[in-house]
């Protein structure tokens, strides 16, 4: 039997690197292919109801609102961090006990197919928090997952923080995760801003749920390609590009 599913789309961001042409728009609603980033987003888990998709906006809202009205939407100001993000969303979802998407309205090049595997990966195992990974040879500049001798995920480690060890790890953290309502409602309560930026990371919700006792695990089935997140001008021309290629 399947869980009811609902969303968490994190949208609050300035996009500071991208303000370099004078152009004045949150970060989700620069284009790529003629369409915002954060439609191509939306249309990637509509097969999720719109009503069960949580926009958390910060940045210049009113015109992310304004473009997605139908969508019920959560308020981040002051922006503290990821984790942060989505515990803005927790009175949108109150009492919502099921399965929890938390995705990025910046990464436009995730398919419908890889968000509806994640799900079915996390359903299929039970677990409390399933992570998206992929795997690659490049270097590149993402948290690396961690596993036991056991094979089980153990934690993830920021990239600017990995041991040359670590740094050797081909499986990323893609950063999109399904959670399980009460597991991660815990594990935000638990999180500490006690690092150098003073945020609260959803990274590390992970491992204190496994800490606690649940069932953490991740999915590797993501590319490369649709883990692209759009921070720069440079980046917004490589989605355009991919999203060209794919016909969209």
């Amino acid at each position: 039997m399947n869980k009811p599913r609902k969303a968490v789309v994190l949208a609050a961001g300035k996009g500071t690197r991208l303000r370099t042409e004078g152009v004045d728009l949150p970060k989700v609603m620069r284009q790529a292919a003629g369409r915002p980033l954060l439609e191509h987003v939306l249309s990637a888990i509509s097969f999720l109801n719109k009503e069960d998709v949580v926009l958390v906006v910060g940045y210049e809202r009113e015109k992310v609102l304004a473009a997605f009205p139908d969508y019920p939407h959560a308020v981040q100001d002051p922006q503290l961090g990821t984790g942060h993000a989505v515990q803005c969303a927790r009175e949108a979802l109150a009492g919502f006990a099921g399965s929890i998407l938390i995705c990025y309205g910046d990464m436009p090049l995730m398919r419908r197919e890889t968000y509806e595997a994640l799900f079915a990966a996390h359903q299929a195992a039970g677990n409390d928090c399933t992570l998206l990974t992929a795997v690659s040879d490049e270097e590149l500049p993402y948290g690396r997952i961690i596993r036991g001798s056991d094979g089980r995920f153990s934690h993830i480690v920021e990239d600017r923080d990995c041991t040359p060890e670590e740094k050797a790890v081909r499986e990323l953290n893609v950063g999109v995760y399904v959670f399980e309502a009460a597991a991660l409602w815990k594990a935000l309560s638990q999180l500490s801003c006690d690092n150098a930026q003073k945020e609260y990371y959803l990274t590390d919700a992970p491992a204190l749920i496994l800490a606690a006792g649940g069932k953490v695990d991740a999915c590797p089935d993501c590319t490369t390609e649709e883990m692209l997140g759009v921070n720069t001008v440079e980046q917004l021309k490589q989605v355009e590009q991919a999203l060209r290629r794919r016909g969209l």
